[in-house]
């Protein structure tokens, strides 16, 4: 067996790779092609693909979030691996069959991490005291892991890792972490997730000079830890899950349902309101360029979809028969998938009254929002100091007394840039590099991806 570092660039494009020389240079010995992607081209579908080497219809991932129709909840960004179907499909579960017991998987920060069946796990894990804090941390298998890395390390920097202070900080601590677990436990298959590259291209667009810029710092990060694996033997696989395109506005599908009558909400006793996806006939969980809609009752479901076929923005609205196309046709799915234009993209926004919206609404809580909001990414350009604001916000938390920290806009034409729909262009899409001629192609499918890699690795 070889050992193997896999790079996960999220948001790395064939257009891109002209501002990130060291990354490029993985495929010059070696191959780089374009990789298909699936549908949804988001995080945890594209994960969950590559690792089991299924669609979404049969590993059950079919985004980042779904409505549990059993607990009548919508729950987004979940952590458990149990979450993820195909188990004796999976990558590490493969490699122990075809290798034997000296098969061994680091998994640093890609998403379904805890309880995956691996040797050496580590991802965010907040804590969050009764007292409202929310504490920077990490979960780590075996445990004594974070104490070891964020004592050699420092705390893990969680508030640069998502929400308007994410930066380059998040990603260098993760490929340091990387290589500290190389170094001491030298697994036969290392995957590492560098999501930098998320952040400024949906800030400000995949073509703007902070764009480059990004480029250029994950280019830093990927290439030392590049650098420092090629010397001590490893194979090396760069990939990324999707490529962003530029966007223009949101589509708030579900106030056209709301509006239509399908949609409920209850109006807690402060005044604002929550989505009450249990008791709507029909609703939206927003995710990037998809929405999944549950319709309660089948009767109206061709109502529904000749509704939202209308809807300025949307292009397209699959039923069961054409998600089964995409091979998204899994219960876990929305009655209908909604995809939106190549420049818009759906908000999760409910409420039809400024004055009605919930509290979490201009914060940073991915927990709570029933559905994705990128608006998180940046500072609501309305506020006047927003760092003194932040600092004085965090001094009333120590000082005892409540707070919100709402420094999240409302205004959708502040994200520029999005995803989640199949690409028109292979230049916009995910991208592959490998240090290695051997598994050498064209083009790649995602499903293809657990096969290489395994190929890799046994020369």
């Amino acid at each position: 067996m070889r050992p193997l570092l896999v790079l996960n660039v999220v948001g790395l494009t064939p257009a891109l790779l002209a501002h990130t020389p060291r990354i490029a240079a993985v495929g010059r010995d070696g191959f780089t092609a374009p990789l298909g992607t699936v549908l949804p081209a988001v995080t945890c579908s594209a994960q969950a693909t590559m690792i089991t080497g299924r669609l979404p219809r049969e590993h059950g991932v079919v985004a980042n979030g779904w409505y549990f129709r059993d607990l009548a909840e919508i729950w987004l960004w979940r952590q458990s691996n149990r979450l993820v179907g195909c188990e004796d499909e999976k990558l590490w579960n493969v490699g122990r069959r075809r290798f034997g017991a000296d098969f061994t998987t680091a998994k640093m920060f890609w998403w379904y991490n805890m309880y995956a069946n691996v040797e050496w796990s580590v991802t965010p894990r907040p804590v969050y005291p009764a007292d409202g804090r929310k504490l920077p941390s990490i979960y780590t298998d075996p445990p004594e892991f974070k104490d070891q890395l964020q004592g050699a390390l420092g705390r893990f920097p969680l508030f640069n890792f998502w929400g308007p202070t994410a930066d380059i900080v998040s990603t260098d601590w993760i490929a340091r972490a990387t290589r500290r677990v190389m170094e001491e436990k030298r697994p036969t298959l290392t995957l590492c997730y560098l999501p930098h590259l998320d952040y400024d291209l949906q800030r400000f667009g995949p073509e703007s000079p902070e764009a480059k810029r990004a480029c250029g710092e994950i280019d830093r990060a990927a290439g030392d830890l590049i650098d420092w694996a090629r010397g001590a033997g490893y194979e090396i696989v760069v990939l990324s899950e999707y490529g962003i395109t530029p966007c223009s506005d949101a589509v708030h599908i579900n106030r056209v349902l709301r509006e239509a009558g399908l949609l409920r909400v209850q109006t807690v006793d402060l005044g604002w309101e929550l989505l009450d996806a249990g008791a709507s006939e029909a609703f939206a969980v927003s995710d990037h360029q998809i929405a999944h809609v549950y319709v309660r009752d089948p009767a109206r479901l061709s109502a529904v979809k000749t509704l939202l076929e209308a809807v300025d923005g949307v292009d397209r609205v699959l039923d069961r028969a054409a998600q089964a196309e995409f091979g998204i046709d899994h219960p876990r799915a929305g009655e209908l998938v909604c995809v939106a234009q190549p420049d818009r993209w759906f908000s999760y926004y409910y409420w039809l009254d400024a004055a009605r919206k919930p509290d979490f609404a201009r914060s940073v809580d991915i927990h709570r929002k029933p559905g994705y909001d990128p608006c998180e990414l940046v500072l609501d350009p309305a506020l006047t100091l927003p760092k003194v604001r932040i600092g004085l916000t965090l001094l009333k938390k120590i000082m005892g007394f409540r707070y919100y920290m709402n420094v999240v806009g409302l205004d959708t034409k502040v994200v520029r840039g999005t995803h989640g729909r199949l690409p028109a262009r292979d230049e916009d899409g995910p991208v592959f590099l490998c240090s290695s001629r051997g598994p050498a192609r064209d083009r790649l499918a995602m499903t293809d991806v657990r096969d290489v890699l395994l190929n890799l690795i046994g020369g």
